[in-house]
């Protein structure tokens, strides 16, 4: 059936308006659509999905609640979830990423971001839309940048670049050609950078590398 998606916004003519940008891709489709919290974590489980596309403000849970308990690795059946919000509030970027969240996309984004971040999700990748890094780097390199945890285990040399790179929205193959290495090479490499950084996701990685200083 292609890669499964359920859609969560609590207006209609938004929901059926990413079905048909989604399902136009003849790779893609919807199974199953709530509008609030709730019925997203029933629809989800009851459909199980390979990527659940969640609006922040919903009505009986909010997305990141949703978010929270739908990326959580510990989760019964854990899925990835892409944020489609018209809201690129600090308060609601942190947390999304820091529950798991595979991308953040603006509402504003296009269709081709929002199939962009489906697939990347599936293939355990991020998206991010671009006004929304630039929101996120402002805040981590900013005064108001927060005090940050050290990784679990020191990266190497080259896990940092890497991790680096990670964070300048680089994809495996864009590293692999950088550094001439092989794509299996870095993928290694990032689930090792995963690991000592305790991130569960690529957007966790970029964050904690903007944070110790790795990227730019």
């Amino acid at each position: 059936m292609g890669i499964r998606v359920v859609v969560a916004d609590d207006q209609e003519a938004v929901r059926r308006g990413m079905r048909r940008m989604l399902e136009a891709q003849g790779d893609i489709v919807v199974v199953g659509e709530a509008a609030d919290g709730r019925a997203a974590l029933r629809v989800v489980r009851e459909t199980r999905p390979d990527v659940a596309l969640v609006d922040i403000r919903m009505p009986h849970l909010d997305g990141l609640e949703v978010t929270r308990q739908l990326a959580d690795p510990d989760a019964e059946f854990p899925v990835k979830v892409v944020i489609v919000t018209t809201f690129d509030l600090d308060e609601y970027v942190y947390p999304a990423l820091r529950y798991g969240a595979s991308g953040f996309l603006l509402k504003r984004s296009g269709p081709a971001l929002l199939v962009e971040a489906v697939r990347a999700a599936v293939a355990g990748d991020s998206l991010i839309s671009p006004s929304v890094t630039v929101r996120l780097l402002r805040q981590v390199t900013g005064p108001r940048a927060r005090s940050v945890a050290q990784p679990l285990e020191p990266l190497t040399p080259r896990e940092t670049e890497i991790a680096g790179k990670v964070a300048e929205g680089l994809t495996n193959a864009d590293i692999a050609a950088l550094l001439f290495i092989s794509p299996g090479t870095v993928k290694t490499h990032v689930a090792a950078v995963q690991r000592k950084l305790g991130v569960r996701n690529r957007v966790g990685i970029a964050v904690k590398a903007w944070e110790l200083g790795y990227a730019g």
